[in-house]
């Protein structure tokens, strides 16, 4: 455990927003964990964790004790005939994690590349990219009662998975700290092939049958293609959530923009194409101060340089208002808004 006061986050989130945090732990272990826990000032205080800091958006300094996740390692816990057992740190990156399965010969998470953040961010927002969610390949997860110190093992029925959500943006929000989550990646593996950029990856590449390693390669050419590195440009990903709505709500839209971009669910439902929506009431380019809507994707929004999370709110409201005038539809954001 490591105790630093007065750190600017400014380098710890991705859009790049400045903001300080009174004191900062750095957590490598459960052990740590419990350390701050039983300490006689911070126990009591109230806590923050962070991870990747790739899906917040920052609108002040941080009173609370911030907890900075670091725990590393990963490995294959078991390979059963059904499956692959992969364990990861929550402090490891993401995408490096991605990489990593996939060197060993343990496909699954292909589709969920590039994706930026650190592993136990994932279950938080339950993330996920190009028809695949974290909760189809995940197995249970570590985490440490911020109140009792002791360690617990969640499984999918605990954690409460929906559409970017979890219990852990619910009712464990601030009171657990996940260290540790294994994913089961599935045997035999089938490739998902469902979203429209990737049927058109395999149009253009005559690839009709495509490898573990080419479909990460193909989502990780599409995400560069449409979204910008954080590490130039200050960003938190997709920053609406792709609204869902009944099938008569879309059939209403429809009947007033045709064009409207739609996905039928599983359950009936339809989810809207936030991103389409934004561009078409005219905000792709647009900027309110220093925070703007990226040129290549509408559903980005970034940091044009020098910005404060108070921007990036205004101009989020702007839309919000543009789109629910135009459609009716109120967008939600993705990020954590502290």
């Amino acid at each position: 455990m490591q105790i630093e006061s007065g750190v600017s986050l400014k380098p710890y989130n991705t859009f790049g927003l400045p903001a300080v945090a009174g004191t900062l732990v750095r957590v490598a272990s459960d052990a740590d964990v419990r350390r701050v826990v039983d300490h006689p000032q911070l126990g009591r205080a109230p806590k923050f964790v962070l991870g990747g800091g790739s899906n917040i958006i920052l609108t002040r300094d941080m009173p609370q004790v911030v907890i900075k996740v670091e725990v590393r390692g990963m490995r294959l816990v078991q390979e059963r005939a059904d499956a692959w057992i992969v364990e990861a740190g929550a402090g490891e990156n993401w995408h490096e994690f991605v990489a990593y399965t996939l060197a060993q010969g343990w496909p699954g998470l292909e589709n969920l590349a590039l994706i930026p953040g650190t592993v136990g961010a994932g279950p938080v927002q339950n993330i996920g990219a190009y028809g695949v969610e974290l909760q189809d390949r995940f197995e249970s997860l570590d985490a440490v009662d911020l109140v009792t110190g002791r360690t617990v093992t969640l499984h999918a029925d605990i954690c409460a998975f929906g559409y970017r959500d979890s219990v852990f943006k619910q009712a464990l929000a601030g009171r657990t700290v996940i260290t540790r989550v294994r994913f089961k990646l599935p045997k035999p593996w089938q490739p998902v092939l469902g979203y429209l950029d990737l049927e058109r990856k395999m149009l253009e590449s005559g690839i009709g049958a495509p490898s573990a390693q080419q479909v990460y390669d193909w989502v990780c050419a599409i995400r560069r293609a449409k979204l910008p590195d954080p590490k130039l440009i200050g960003n938190a990903g997709s920053f609406f959530k792709n609204p869902v709505v009944t099938p008569e709500q879309c059939r209403d839209i429809i009947g007033r923009d045709p064009e409207v971009v739609h996905y039928p669910m599983p359950d009936g439902s339809i989810k809207l194409a936030a991103g389409w929506m934004i561009d078409a009431c005219g905000w792709k380019g647009k900027s309110v101060g220093r925070a703007g809507v990226y040129d290549r994707q509408a559903l980005v929004l970034v940091n044009r340089g020098g910005a404060i999370g108070s921007e990036v709110m205004l101009l989020a409201g702007a839309i919000q208002e543009s789109v629910y005038g135009r459609f009716g539809i109120r967008l939600e954001p993705e990020p954590l808004v502290v």
